[in-house]
């Protein structure tokens, strides 16, 4: 089939691509490279894509509302996986416009282009930060999500409201995937594992916010991609008797998933998976908590598991030894070209 992949240069994005193009499909990758982080990372993820036969690479920003529609018209996709955002809680802060254009009017823009030109299936990324000053544990899909801590998770839970209207009015089958805090190789440097790791190696001090008293769902990158690829091929359908309640399904060809470990590790657990992988021991700057975070995370993912027949089973461990080296390895490279 063709795909249109949006964030084909991010973290996920990236790994969805090089799966779907292994798988024989034929991909259609956009982003537009934009500097949140160094993009030179950007570039190096899609160097890896560019040999593919079935690739494509398409610079265009999500908000280009002329070219996003011409692109949808010209390639005749028959899913989209709209992995493309601004991402980030903490930046959100300080650039908010960048999460309207991106999110909201890029999210449109996509729907759109499912409504004029026949997708059979929309998967895009939302965010566990949707659960907001949620208490309860585990996060189900179940729970109301309607008190959001950053503009960035009311820009995530927008897009499920958004997908869920045109689901109802148009009978495009969508389906929401909740990711939580996913690590592996060719990570994002905004991301804790990131910070830390390179901190670590270069003997500089960490920030640990709330003083330590965090826990995350930290989930393996390719656990994410089992679940991605597995549930784009599970097309929603409305529910015909459907009472209203559970926010996560409908009448509408409409779904929303948990994509999460299911086990939630303390921060300084999670520092010391780092720091085994290090070999060095991290010097700690012990902070209170920041504006826009949330004290812990947790996916409750049996209805994932229910369709899908997978559940994410990579131990942290074992993600952070190959998040280590590959980052050794990769600054490296850096360093010997320059």
């Amino acid at each position: 089939m063709k795909y249109l992949v949006t964030g084909a240069a991010g973290f996920i994005g990236f790994y969805v691509s090089r799966r779907l193009c292994e798988m024989g499909h034929e991909v259609v990758g956009l982003d537009n490279i934009n500097d949140y982080y160094i993009t030179k990372l950007k570039h190096d993820r899609l160097e890896q894509l560019e040999p593919l036969t079935k690739f494509r690479f398409v610079k265009m920003d999500l908000a280009d509302r002329a070219g996003i529609a011409e692109l949808f018209k010209a390639e005749h996709f028959q899913r989209i996986i709209h992995l493309g955002a601004q991402a980030g809680v903490r930046y959100s802060l300080e650039n908010p416009m960048a999460y309207v254009d991106s999110n909201l009017v890029g999210m449109a823009n996509i729907l759109e282009g499912c409504r004029h030109n026949n997708v059979e299936h929309l998967v895009y990324a939302s965010s566990s930060s949707v659960y907001g000053m949620n208490s309860k544990m585990p996060y189900s899909t179940t729970d109301a999500v309607d008190h959001p801590v950053s503009l960035y998770a009311a820009t995530k839970k927008s897009n499920e409201m958004m997908a869920h209207s045109y689901s109802h009015l148009y009978k495009i089958p969508t389906t929401g995937l909740r990711f939580f805090t996913v690590n592996g190789p060719w990570g994002r440097p905004d991301m804790a594992a990131w910070k830390f790791t390179k901190a670590i190696l270069e003997g500089q001090p960490i920030n640990v916010f709330n003083n330590g008293e965090l826990q995350r769902d930290f989930t393996d990158i390719e656990d994410i991609l089992e679940g991605v690829i597995r549930i784009q091929n599970v097309i929603p359908e409305g529910i015909a008797d459907f009472k209203n309640d559970d926010p996560s399904r409908s009448s509408a060809p409409y779904r929303v998933y948990n994509i999460g470990n299911n086990q939630p590790v303390k921060l300084m657990n999670f520092i010391e998976a780092i720091e085994n992988a290090c070999g060095k021991k991290a010097i700690k700057n012990f902070m209170p908590m920041q504006a826009g975070d949330v004290y812990a995370t947790y996916a409750d993912v049996d209805d994932l598991m229910k369709v899908v027949d997978f559940k994410p089973v990579t131990p942290l461990q074992d993600t952070m030894s190959r998040f280590v080296e590959w980052y050794k390895n990769w600054f490296l490279g850096i360093r010997g070209n320059e």
